[in-house]
């Protein structure tokens, strides 16, 4: 069957209505039965509670939870407690970030216009958009919103605006010719779509398709059927829970066992099997890392970079490749003349001088032949038209100033069939015609040229030469307009006719150029090994001449259109990809499974947009960035991240935020590990030793949950550092559980337990357990504390300021200092946490003891850095 644009007028309604009459009443309600009404469609949603209850699915909550329960049968009422706080904090967290991201559809319905002018029973009726049906006959007008698909009847010099649907800039002339091939949406002139707006002229259509059955309907099917993708950071933090929640489980099975056969109680034994479970998973890591990137998101937002979903921020440290927009994210999205063409120069828009008499003419022409205004700011009209007045402005040549000189006698507006508009003045050197629009157009109209200030004919060789320099500019994505005019001997209303013998004054150049910081901004992709891509609904020409200028392009080679692609397979297209950095034309479905193909490669992939055609894929993508000024609320639900300012270079500045907030993720759980395992080992050690246990259940439970969180979230907020930027991004596929973060962990936490080992033998050598675990507790908890600073970089620390660089971390060690000491030191809370009253002696030795961690590690980390590969080559 042949698609509705490629069908004339009559055959479409004989084949929705059945013959050429309007609906009658009778056939609407058919019509509405058969096809329902003219709305969105959605699937059940979760409900709230649902939605919390999917916070617990994560395999380290799991454990906790087992913990817990254990705990309370146990009779350990605050290891319990403490634990089933910490998870449901953290399971509110979640479902409220959930409950925010699951909005697009709602946006969707609210692009649905509210009211439609209808043809029924022979009369124009105003009607909720909801009851247009299929073979409804709608009458348009400027300012319109489009409730339906639909094939247009009668059109009279009418432009929609379909950006939010094809991503193109400009509003689209409208005909109702019938068209012929297989065409992309943006090019389907006799059609118009759900979703768009009038911005000029009117028209009568037949719908065509409501409801599902529209482009927007497809988009919200798309919408629907397009799944989440995890961060890395979520995938990464998932397996580490995975894998170590089985190391701890079977460490604590062994030790459980070597208690239970040297003869100790098993109930007692099992306890501190669990307290050591308890504190060896890091319960409190799903806090940190929330709490890390929710100051992620306040720094991001401060550059311009609003965060929807937490998890983005880190996200964006991962990206290997960004499919931009072009109009908007790249470009000013502003129509700005580039050139003038008069007197055959070419004549760029920074020398044009409204002093020189043939600019000021051009200048004034292009004002008076022009429908657009700017008022304080607040442009209305067709954007190229714009573009020719704010050249004015910014030269002292007003618009209203000339208009008001000058004022309009008589016109003839522009259609899309003519392509030419006229108006006339009574200007200084008589009534004067002025004609402005396409160059082709307007060569066949022209007898006379405008050269050295004199009326001259006009030759093969100047028409040669406009042409030449039109294709030129054309060839550059320039959109360029031809000027012309014609001397009339009295005022009088203008006719068609009088558009012709016309003298050519020159062209006119325009485009939406880039914005100043694209260009660096692709460059720092670029460097720190991410692959820009531009995605455009705009014409192939238009978007490789903005990506040649920024340097995303590099040969013509890399430029294709979206119908390219589609009789690739997508096997197929994982391969064409790599080869393709700027894609024109493009559909919603295009888009996705252009981010899909690049997903498969193992890429993470963040992906920009602005209008309904882009949520489907800013939804499919790793990172969804939308943008704030110009963006649909629908494209802004579906995203993980909103620009305020539509700038790519802000989405760069995210990227390095993203690695540098990832790099201290790492940090706080280098910190808890290595903590962790000094834990570990100690008691490892002891019980095969035959010495009692190192530690009571409240020891490590204080640990983890007051002393450790503090330095693990202050180090979450270390200080950012730009030569993240100099690095590549990491493999999709990198664990945070590497061999050399686990060598380095396992280094750090052996100092840490072999010097607690040492404080629990000082204090058992006249057999006092209780001092001995005192001592070993006390040298622990501190020795955590100033591990911090040893977790702040890799490298040894190089300078005092470096040491001192984060307030965060020097009120977390005072805060642990003074907790830790008020434990060991007031009487009144050594029943609570089972500890022994300390002489002045025991306490320096603990102190001292605790503080030696620092320098050795940092020892260790030179002896490293100075070896490069020697003993420590991971550090």
């Amino acid at each position: 069957m042949k698609s509705y644009y490629n069908q004339n007028a009559e055959e479409v309604r004989r084949e929705l209505n059945g013959g050429q009459e309007p609906l009658t009443d009778g056939q609407v309600k058919a019509n509405q039965q058969k096809y329902g009404m003219n709305e969105l469609t959605e699937g059940r949603k979760r409900t709230t509670l649902q939605i919390f209850l999917e916070q617990f699915k994560d395999f380290l909550v799991i454990i906790l939870i087992c913990s817990a329960v254990i705990s309370l049968f146990l009779g350990e009422m605050e290891s319990a407690a403490v634990i089933l706080v910490v998870i449901t904090m953290n399971a509110i967290l979640g479902m409220v970030q959930t409950i925010k991201a699951e909005h697009s559809l709602n946006s969707l319905k609210e692009l649905s216009a509210p009211n439609a002018k209808v043809l029924r029973n022979g009369v124009v009726v105003e009607i909720p958009s909801r009851e247009v049906t299929v073979g409804d006959e709608v009458h348009l007008e400027a300012g319109d919103s489009i409730p339906a698909d639909g094939r247009i009847l009668e059109s009279v010099s009418l432009k929609v605006d379909e950006s939010a649907l094809t991503g193109e800039s400009l509003g689209i002339e409208k005909t109702s010719e019938v068209l012929h091939g297989e065409l992309a949406l943006g090019d389907r002139r006799n059609m118009v779509y759900s979703g768009s707006f009038v911005t000029y002229g009117r028209a009568r259509y037949l719908v065509t398709d409501i409801g599902m059955k529209t482009e927007v309907g497809k988009i919200a099917a798309l919408l629907k059927n397009t799944s989440e993708k995890k961060t890395p950071l979520q995938v990464n933090l998932d397996q580490f829970g995975r894998k170590l929640s089985i190391i701890i489980l079977v460490l604590c099975a062994v030790l459980f066992g070597m208690q239970v056969l040297r003869g100790g109680n098993v109930a007692d034994a099992f306890l501190f099997a669990v307290a050591l479970a308890v504190a060896a998973i890091p319960e409190a890591l799903s806090s940190i890392v929330t709490i890390v990137l929710a100051f992620g998101t306040q720094k991001m937002a401060k550059e311009g970079a609003i965060v929807r979903k937490l998890q983005a921020v880190e996200g964006l440290g991962s990206v290997s490749v960004i499919c931009s927009d072009k109009t908007g994210t790249l470009t000013q999205n502003k129509m700005t003349v580039e050139h003038y063409y008069l007197d055959g120069q070419d004549i760029p828009a920074k020398e044009i001088n409204p002093m020189n008499p043939l600019h000021k003419q051009m200048m004034r022409y292009s004002i008076l032949c022009n429908d657009s205004t700017n008022i304080d700011g607040q442009e209305i009209g067709d954007p190229t038209e714009t573009a020719l007045i704010n050249l004015g402005d910014k030269r002292g040549v007003p618009a209203q100033r000339v208009r008001e000189a000058y004022p309009r006698l008589s016109e003839l507006p522009f259609d899309s069939d003519r392509k030419l508009m006229s108006t006339l003045h009574q200007l200084r050197d008589g009534c004067t015609m002025i004609t402005k629009g396409a160059v082709d157009v307007m060569l066949e109209r022209v007898k006379y040229i405008q050269k050295n200030s004199e009326i001259q004919e006009i030759t093969q060789d100047d028409v040669r030469n406009i042409e030449n320099v039109n294709a030129k500019f054309s060839s550059e994505g320039l959109r360029v307009l031809g000027v012309g005019y014609r001397k009339m001997d009295e005022e009088k209303s203008l006719e068609f006719e009088d558009e012709n013998d016309l003298v050519f004054l020159g062209l006119i150049a325009m485009m939406d150029p880039p914005r100043k910081e694209s260009a660096a901004a692709v460059a720092d992709c670029i460097s720190a090994g991410i692959r820009p891509i531009m995605i455009t609904g705009d014409h192939k020409v238009t978007a490789s001449a903005i990506a040649r200028r920024i340097g995303i392009l590099k040969d013509p080679s890399e430029a294709c259109e979206g119908a390219e692609i589609d009789h690739l397979s997508d096997e197929e297209l994982q391969d064409f990809v790599e080869h393709i950095s700027v894609y024109a034309r493009v559909s919603p479905e295009h888009k996705i499974r252009i981010v899909r193909a690049w997903q498969e490669k193992g890429n993470i992939v963040a992906m920009t947009g602005d209008g309904v055609n882009d949520a489907p894929a800013l939804k499919q993508a790793d990172i969804g960035v939308a943008m704030g000024i110009t963006g649909t609320e629908v494209s802004k639900d579906a995203s993980s991240m909103i620009l305020t300012d539509d700038n790519f270079a802000t989405i760069v500045k995210a990227v390095e935020n993203g690695r540098n907030v990832y790099a201290n993720i790492k940090r706080s759980i280098q910190f808890l590990l290595s903590g962790n395992f000094a834990a570990i080992l100690v008691v490892l050690a002891a019980s095969l030793c035959g010495l009692p246990v190192p530690f009571e259940a409240v020891h490590l439970l204080f640990i983890n949950l007051v002393t450790d969180s503090l330095p693990a979230i202050a180090l979450g907020l270390e200080p950012h550092k730009h030569t993240v930027m100099n690095e590549k991004p990491r493999p999709v596929n990198e664990s945070i559980l590497t061999g050399t973060f686990l060598q380095r962990v396992g280094m750090e936490g052996g100092v840490i337990g072999l010097i607690t080992l040492g404080a629990f033998l000082i204090g058992y050598r006249d057999g006092n357990a209780g001092l001995a675990s005192t001592m070993a507790f006390g040298v622990l908890c501190l020795s955590r504390l100033v591990h911090g600073y040893n977790c702040k970089s890799k490298r040894p620390v190089s300078s005092v300021k470096q040491f001192f660089n984060n307030r965060y971390m020097q009120g977390a060690f005072l805060a642990g200092c003074i907790l830790l000491t008020a434990v060991l030191t007031v009487p009144a809370l050594h029943g609570m946490f089972a500890v022994q009253t300390l002489n002045l002696t025991q306490l320096l030795i603990v102190y001292g003891l605790a503080f030696l961690t620092m320098p050795v590690i940092q020892l260790l980390k030179a002896l490293s850095h100075l070896t490069r590969g020697g003993l420590f080559p991971i550090l």
